[in-house]
């Protein structure tokens, strides 16, 4: 039963491992600083969910301004998460047809898994999600809501800024991908 379980943990970590160069290096680190000063958005927006919950509940008094501010956090918060979870190879992988390929099979499928649906993907949102927030932007679109946000081109201007980071991230894999492809992992991981 433990031999099993071993077998399956193991299958679980298929990380490619890449070699770096020192832009990739530079990127990367980039990316991951901006990630982790924006991983503090996850505290703030606990704390505003503790208050409005408690506003709501104890008090008898919600406001739709801490829900509204909720969504905001949420939305940043796991926009910006994007690039920096795509930095340490922890997204979502559906490797069916990658499984069984060996090593350099697998880097070639993800350079192409990169160049013909990541990067189009990534490209086609930044395409709309520019001029989605410049009107935003110029109109001072807010809330709907009487009592809500002002300024909802905030949070929609995430929305460019993450797939930036996005799109940034990879070109940085992309990079990586073909170091490893030239040159084997050898000493820099």
């Amino acid at each position: 039963m433990s031999k099993n379980f071993i077998s399956s943990e193991s299958s679980l970590n298929k990380k490619l491992q890449l070699r770096h160069t020192p832009i990739t290096k530079k990127i990367d680190n980039i990316v991951l600083q901006i990630g982790e000063i924006f991983n503090w958005l996850w505290v703030i927006l606990i704390a505003v969910i503790i208050l409005n919950v408690v506003l709501r509940y104890v008090f008898k008094n919600g406001m739709i301004e801490l829900e509204e501010l909720q969504w905001h956090l949420y939305c940043i918060g796991w926009l910006v998460g994007l690039s920096s979870t795509y930095i340490v190879d922890s997204h979502v992988r559906v490797d069916v047809l990658s499984d069984k390929l060996n090593y350099r099979k697998k880097l070639w499928f993800e350079l192409f898994g990169i160049l013909f649906l990541f990067l189009p993907f990534v490209i086609l949102v930044l395409y709309y999600a520019v001029p989605f927030f410049e009107l935003s932007w110029v109109s001072s679109e807010r809330s709907t809501s009487a009592n809500g946000l002002p300024a909802r081109w905030f949070v929609k201007g995430f929305l460019v800024i993450s797939f930036f980071l996005l799109l940034i991230s990879g070109f940085s894999r992309i990079i990586r991908i073909i170091e490893t492809l030239r040159f084997g992992l050898g000493d820099r991981r």
